[in-house]
């Protein structure tokens, strides 16, 4: 399975990937997110760490069942070769009705078939009100 823009990675193509990821993250389909990442696929999420598409999926599903009408957006960073760094942004509510909004960096690394090989996340989270909110 290729999964295109594939590295070695353009600004343009770069954008693409980012776009992309974006998109299919707004989805808040973990099935559909974890078929962006290869099959052993490895992560640092906060002070997490996954191994495979499967721990990925089901990171991804309790994260969306707590992070309550999520909404995300990412801006390229800077990429060479399989690489790219985002920085992003997404706001969200808990169970309480609390609205956060969550930044961090991202560093990703493909595979030739564009699939993600591995993926480092550092991530704050900022208590907001919902007249803050700016992902609307």
């Amino acid at each position: 399975m290729t999964r295109p823009p594939l590295p070695p990675f353009t600004e343009e193509s770069a954008r693409a990937k980012v776009q992309a990821a974006e998109d299919a993250w707004n989805s808040r389909d973990p099935g559909r997110v974890a078929l962006a990442y290869t099959e052993d696929s490895v992560w640092r999420n906060r002070d997490r760490f996954l191994t495979g598409r499967t721990e990925i999926r089901a990171f991804l599903a309790d994260k969306w069942e707590r992070e309550l009408d999520y909404r995300l957006r990412k801006e390229l960073w800077a990429f060479t070769g399989n690489r790219i760094s985002v920085r992003f942004e997404y706001e969200w509510h808990d169970a309480a009705g609390q609205w956060w909004r969550s930044h961090g960096n991202e560093q990703w690394e493909f595979d030739d078939d564009g699939l993600m090989r591995r993926r480092e996340a550092s991530i704050n989270d900022v208590p907001i009100t919902a007249e803050d909110r700016r992902l609307l």
